[in-house]
């Protein structure tokens, strides 16, 4: 499979979480020629099974973005909004964005709005409507839009809205065309509502109680202009084994195994750790009575803006370290 065209596809679907079932029916397509069985839980999760006599291993990707819902349309005809996941009122100006219908639209900030003091409740979407009957007859309350932005390769980067966390679904799928065999018995889960919770990551890890997991997403890069170094990973540099962020501490095992299968078969790897945010591996390493639970990580810059960019060797790699952990041999 092509990165470039995975991501295309993924980001052609409506997806904010509570919203994925367009993003869940185009990977189950998708993943279909390397799963044994697919399923989809009550939540919307997507969960790819490759089948095997061992213990029971987890990978986790989010497939749900952030986006905005529709609270408003004034005489106007402008569209208010609340957030759905992490929104930052500065990225947002003059971004394009689409609803599930294809009405089109983008975001505004009033001229009278303090661009210090800039807050989401300050901005709206203008579809082009004249007033407020014609906007309605193009959305109605509860109707959600994401990001409409073009996706570009530049070098050997590639830059695209919902990075975060569609890179980690391809990385997921590339796992799992890579894997040849294994003695594990493999659920590669694409979740829901990540960004609003980890909501679908609690559910699917109690109901497939693995004895390890991976959880797959992008993480913060250190190597942005004017960083804080409040993260440790940098473009280009391989894949992020996690160590730490603000929902969970790795088990120090999965460090370990990861970083040692990496040096066996000559992946290109680095730490991650970060100061802020957090991935689903914050759910699944509670479930039940615990779980062995690791992340591997693709450093991405501009994280929840409209463009975020990651560096294509770092998804190679992190595929690459993937398929080596689900081939791994693990004590059941």
């Amino acid at each position: 499979m092509d990165i470039v065209k995975i991501i295309e596809t993924l980001n052609a679907c409506h997806a904010p979480s509570g919203n994925e079932r367009e993003i869940a029916q185009a990977i189950q397509t998708l993943a279909a020629p390397y799963a044994d069985d697919i399923s989809v839980d009550t939540l919307g999760n997507v969960i790819v099974h490759r089948k095997g006599s061992g213990p029971k291993v987890m990978f986790a990707a989010h497939m749900d973005s952030i986006g905005g819902i529709v609270t408003h349309v004034d005489e106007k005809g402008f569209v208010r909004f609340g957030a759905i996941g992490g929104l930052h009122a500065p990225d947002l100006a003059a971004t394009p964005v689409r609803f599930q219908n294809g009405t089109r639209g983008v975001l505004c900030v009033p001229e009278s709005a303090d661009p210090k003091e800039l807050k989401l409740d300050d901005l709206y979407v203008d579809i082009g409507a004249c007033d407020e009957a014609e906007a309605r007859s193009q959305v109605t309350l509860g109707d959600t839009f994401v990001y409409d932005t073009a996706s570009f390769v530049a070098g050997k980067r590639m830059v695209a809205p919902y990075m975060d966390n569609h890179i980690s679904c391809a990385v997921l799928l590339l796992a799992l065309e890579q894997l040849q065999k294994s003695e594990n018995d493999l659920y590669f889960v694409f979740t829901v509502q990540e960004e609003v919770g980890l909501r679908g990551a609690k559910t699917a890890a109690f109901a497939i109680d693995p004895a390890y997991a991976i959880a797959v997403d992008v993480t913060s890069a250190d190597d942005e202009l004017g960083s804080k170094h409040t993260a440790t990973s940098k473009l280009g540099a391989g894949a992020a084994v996690k160590v730490m962020d603000r929902s969970v501490l790795c088990h120090p095992s999965m460090v370990r195994k990861l970083n040692a299968l990496a040096k066996g078969q000559g992946i290109p790897v680095q730490g991650d750790i970060i100061k802020a945010g957090g991935t689903d591996a914050g759910a699944i390493h509670q479930s039940r009575a615990g779980v062995y639970t690791g992340g591997i990580s693709i450093p991405c810059r501009y994280i929840h803006t409209p463009q975020e960019m990651v560096d294509l060797r770092d998804v190679e790699a992190c595929a690459k370290l993937a398929a080596a952990f689900a081939g791994a041999a693990l004590e059941g």
